[in-house]
């Protein structure tokens, strides 16, 4: 019985790792960077994000209010009842229970994406500020918890984290400018409602992802060895993309998403590489 569950442990972390790999090969590749024993966590909880993602994002033929409700719904009997036949929510409600995720982070994961099958444009600070927080911060700090040892190490880290996170939304925001009007019809920048995006908006928008960013850095340089070199390869290649998206006009960012090229992903890798090894953060 125990060998036959441990089995069916197995072939639901190693689905949602499938699904990362599939659907994100940076992130994935970064992933392989934590240490061992909590890689597969990480995978289980963006195994988790990317499905609701999907439904929000892609499912366009489907009724996506009903998918939604569905998923919520089945996400919760995971946690309560320790298992579902749901591969990748199985997985996820493991590292729910082993981690102890605080459930206030999946109810405000899931508010947020409640808001995009919904919200098309947010006029106010504190309005995109919810948003980011339940779509991006949260699950940061989710990874955050399998990262630390104990609450005082998590406390520690918490705001730098909430800061990473919201510095990774906001660079996503950017580079797919163009999909998300578009396509989703979807406006998170309230600074853009009635103003075209010209070179000064543009500036603004990256001046403060930098300050997020640099206030970011200061929880990197005390995460655990389990996690540093993969938190600060994604740093140094959101860091990079931004720098990208401010060497880009901006006419151009809004007809097309930019990309950083895999060779450069490549080198990035090798200088988070030498910068953790030689302990020069």
């Amino acid at each position: 019985m125990a060998s036959t569950l441990s089995l069916y442990h197995e072939t639901c972390t190693a689905i949602s790792k499938t699904v990362i790999r599939k659907y994100s090969t940076s992130f994935y590749l970064s992933s392989l960077l934590f240490s061992k024993n909590i890689r597969n966590a990480i995978f289980t909880i963006y195994g988790f994000v990317r499905l609701a993602d999907e439904i929000v994002d892609t499912f366009h033929e489907y009724d996506k209010e009903t998918l939604f409700k569905t998923f919520e719904t089945d996400t919760y009997l995971a946690i309560k009842h320790g298992i579902s036949l749901n591969p990748v929510l199985h997985a996820f409600q493991k590292t729910v229970h082993e981690y102890n995720l605080d459930t206030a982070f999946i109810e405000a994961f899931f508010k947020s994406m409640h808001f995009d099958l919904h919200k098309k444009s947010y006029t106010t600070t504190h309005e995109i500020n919810e948003y980011i927080y339940g779509s991006a911060e949260v699950i940061g700090l989710m990874c955050l918890r399998v990262f630390c040892n104990s609450n005082q190490e998590f406390e520690k880290l918490k705001q730098p984290a909430i800061k990473l996170g919201a510095a990774f939304q906001k660079v996503n925001f950017l580079r797919d400018l163009h999909n998300d009007i578009a396509t989703l019809q979807r406006m998170y920048f309230p600074n853009l409602l009635h103003h075209e995006f010209t070179e000064t908006v543009k500036q603004e928008i990256i001046t403060d992802i930098a300050n997020d960013f640099n206030e970011a850095y200061k929880g990197i340089t005390l995460l655990p060895r389990n996690s540093q070199l993969a938190v600060f390869t994604a740093f140094l290649y959101y860091k990079t993309l931004l720098n990208t998206l401010q060497q880009t006009p901006a006419q151009q960012i809004a007809h097309k998403r930019i990309r950083v090229n895999n060779i450069k992903k490549i080198l990035l890798i090798c200088k988070a590489y030498s910068i953790c090894k030689l302990r020069l953060l």
